[in-house]
């Protein structure tokens, strides 16, 4: 089970494209709900930042290293993955670090973070 400090981004709305939106996000979760993790259905993300030669993705993910809150992407990105081995190579690398992950569902987020202590 999640504790406080991971603000859920909704599972519904508008897709994630990067920019002032990203800003407004870590702003609601750091200063409104003081979490230091936000977590972001992959279907929120627009198909974009799943491929890298965009730059959405490492602007994004800029941002929340920037203000110092971790970003989960939460869910199935299988295709993706299967598309792309510069993807595939970032998304196992991002897993090895403390500031951006995949994972598969909240307990698995939950996990995670619980084993940082």
């Amino acid at each position: 089970m999640l504790d406080g400090s991971v603000h859920l981004y909704p599972q519904d709305g508008p897709l994630l494209r990067g920019g002032p939106e990203v800003l407004d996000l870590i702003g609601e979760a750091c200063w409104n709900a003081r979490a230091s993790w936000v977590a972001v259905p992959a279907e929120r993300l627009h198909d974009d930042f799943f491929v890298l030669s965009t730059g959405v993705a490492g602007e994004i993910a800029q941002k929340f290293v920037n203000y110092g809150v971790g970003l989960a992407v939460v869910g199935d990105i299988s295709r993706h993955v299967a598309a792309s081995s510069a993807l595939t190579a970032w998304v196992t690398e991002s897993n090895r670090g403390r500031h951006l992950w995949f994972v598969r569902d909240l307990d698995d987020l939950a996990a995670r973070r619980a084993a940082l202590g």
